[in-house]
């Protein structure tokens, strides 16, 4: 038996810092085993993949449960367990690994290395199966991608930059409603076009990461986002990500607002708690809490508001029919879905003030009527 298993045998599957000191210590004392541990992470990246994991996926779970070296130790794994892929990858695939480029290599002694690689390999272990949203990398890609993005899309970019660098809320809500407008357009446009074509387009799916605190309430956010660009989105509790299933161009859509409103709201959350504190009233979690989910639950309402007003009569069946397609395809991924109890609002002010931040943007441009 080699050291590699000898040191993955002990440490993958018990708990316990002592076992594991012990697996690092051997393969600390032999640099000749470093070769085939790398290997053998790449074999547990593999068999992530197999069972419906992703890049994004992967990292985000190790960002949450583990910390930042082994984060970078898993952007390097996987950097170099895909590169044997070639072009046999998904877009949305490669548009992962490139976000991974950015990560530093993990330096340290080999003692420290060797234990942050066999907590990752403990991690990546005990990995269970999720339901894929993309064939595994290796698989070859039917369809290419269009190499250029939709002009509007590059439109709805520039309005959400805008929006997320902004002072003002009032000014990033109003240009957020404007993307949103622009992204119902998009929608239309798209489902008109498959119509016409007699497309054989289908609902495909993707993950998106929901991370905490307030996790509840910014799931309940993106199933407003996804709802009103046609999607369903179906929130993973315990591995904090939601997927969201819809045609490709609204899953694109829904990943723009939801990221940008999320950075939108959390702007606005930072000055209503500095306009508290001003007051002399100290804030807590509660505050957060109660501003989140009114927050979210507010602006459902106007995204659905702003997104019904572009379907005219005629076009209610063409959207019928992608709607009912996408729920079927939700319903095959996701035979069994439970309801989740969404933790009340307790603190008032944080609920007024999540209010009045959603309700800003009421005033967007191109608003024919107040929201119900």
């Amino acid at each position: 038996m080699s050291t590699v298993e000898k040191a993955l045998a002990a440490a993958l599957y018990a708990d316990g810092d002592e076992v594991l000191d012990t697996a690092a210590s051997l393969l600390a004392a032999d640099p000749s085993a470093d070769a085939e541990l790398r290997g053998r992470g790449e074999e547990q990246l593999r068999r992530a993949w197999e069972r419906g994991w992703q890049p994004a996926d992967v990292v985000r779970l190790v960002r949450r449960d583990l910390d930042d070296a082994h984060e970078r130790l898993a952007a390097e794994l996987i950097t170099g367990e895909s590169r044997g892929y070639g072009d046999r990858m998904a877009p949305r695939w490669r548009a992962q690994l490139a976000d991974l480029a950015d990560h530093e290599p993990y330096r340290a002694d080999r003692f420290t290395y060797a234990t942050a690689v066999l907590q990752l390999y403990r991690l990546l272990a005990r990995l269970p199966r999720v339901e894929p949203v993309a064939p595994p990398p290796g698989t070859p890609v039917t369809a290419a991608a269009s190499p250029h993005e939709p002009r509007m899309l590059t439109r709805i970019r520039a309005l959400l930059a805008k929006a997320e660098a902004t002072g003002y809320p009032e000014e990033a809500e109003a240009l957020s409603a404007k993307a949103q407008e622009l992204m119902a357009r998009h929608s239309i446009d798209e489902a008109v076009l498959a119509h016409g074509a007699r497309s054989k387009d289908a609902p495909s799916a993707c993950r998106i990461g929901v991370d905490a605190p307030y996790e509840t309430a910014k799931a309940v956010l993106l199933d407003a986002v996804a709802s009103a660009n046609h999607c369903r989105a179906v929130w993973n509790g315990p591995f904090a990500f939601s997927t969201v299933v819809g045609f490709e161009g609204d899953l694109e859509s829904v990943e723009l607002l939801y990221t940008s409103l999320l950075v939108q709201g959390t702007a606005a959350m930072t000055t209503a708690e500095s306009a508290q504190r001003a007051g002399g009233r100290r804030r807590t979690k509660t505050f957060r809490q109660s501003f989140w989910t009114a927050y979210a639950s507010r602006l459902g309402e106007h995204l659905a508001a702003v997104a019904e007003e572009q379907v005219s009569a005629d076009l209610l069946p063409v959207l019928a029919t992608r709607d009912v397609a996408v729920a079927e395809q939700a319903d095959r991924m996701f035979p069994r879905t439970t309801t989740t109890r969404v933790r009340g609002a307790s603190d008032l002010d944080g609920w007024r003030d999540g209010m009045s931040a959603a309700d800003r943007a009421r005033r967007g441009p191109r608003s024919r009527r107040p929201l119900p």
